[in-house]
């Protein structure tokens, strides 16, 4: 029987992630710190506030934000434990519906405003089309997620930054999956006067063949894809049901399993 093992796209076993809320201005310098170094960013925005007071409006957004994702956020930054369900649901739908509009695209993810949630806020996100959202606490390692509800990154950029990116970069051990997931507002940068933070920590661990560079969304719809497999009983071949591509570890081989297509993994 062939031993399997799931792998980021290339065959890799390591990815990065980064997640900023709220869309201030300072946005423009972050996203092109990112694009400078080939890392990839989601943008959690409130679509009811965009354009006032100093933060990212419409009109730019879809431009800024092209090769990143644009995810919810809420319209209004509403602390939600403390919202009737009515709000919940016109919050989440209306900056949905907003959003998409501006990028063109389903927003089919989301962080908590005041990184606020609890259970029953979790349950009804799937039925608002919501595929994850990510909260506050942070882990301080690169596991990824069992719950995409409750998604917890590795660090905020305040968090021991550069050591975590050292500890990244230098995982070997291939047998597991490591996804480094940082987040914050790039209005801290301007506040703290440490721009060359994370200006360092995207040309150290920016452009390396190894990592796999994605938005949050990429790694759900990614993770979901190599979930709907079809394997064998014996593991000697897969089918690929979903339209994108899978790559796998087949007995210490990398193998990549094209959408709509059977492989022989043995």
């Amino acid at each position: 029987m062939a031993t399997i093992m799931a792998a980021f796209p290339g065959g890799k076993h390591k990815a990065l992630t980064m997640s900023y809320d709220d869309g201030p201005a300072a946005d423009r310098r972050l996203v092109s710190i990112f694009n400078q170094f080939g890392v990839k960013g989601t943008f959690h925005l409130n679509s009811g506030l965009m354009g006032q007071d100093g933060r990212i409006g419409a009109e730019e957004a879809a431009g800024l934000y092209a090769g990143h994702e644009m995810s919810a956020h809420t319209v209004t930054h509403p602390t939600l434990e403390r919202s009737p369900n009515e709000t919940l649901v016109a919050e989440i739908m209306e900056d949905r519906k907003s959003l998409e509009r501006v990028a063109g695209y389903t927003v089919r993810g989301m962080s908590y405003p005041n990184g606020s949630y609890n259970r029953a806020i979790k349950e009804l996100l799937p039925r608002l089309g919501i595929e994850y959202s990510r909260v506050v606490p942070s882990t301080g390692n690169f596991g990824m997620p069992d719950d995409w509800h409750e998604w917890k990154p590795t660090c905020h950029h305040k968090q021991r930054l550069m050591e975590l990116a050292e500890s990244f970069v230098e995982s070997r051990k291939s047998q597991y999956l490591y996804l480094m997931y940082v987040w914050g507002h790039s209005y801290e940068f301007d506040q703290d006067g440490n721009w060359e933070l994370i200006e360092a920590f995207c040309r150290y661990v920016g452009g390396r063949d190894d990592i796999w560079y994605a938005t949050s969304i990429e790694i759900v719809w990614y993770m979901q894809a190599f979930e709907r497999l079809k394997f064998a009983a014996d593991c000697s071949f897969v089918r690929n049901p979903s339209a994108q591509t899978v790559w796998l570890i087949a007995n210490g081989r990398t193998v990549e399993v094209p959408g709509g297509q059977s492989v022989m993994l043995d």
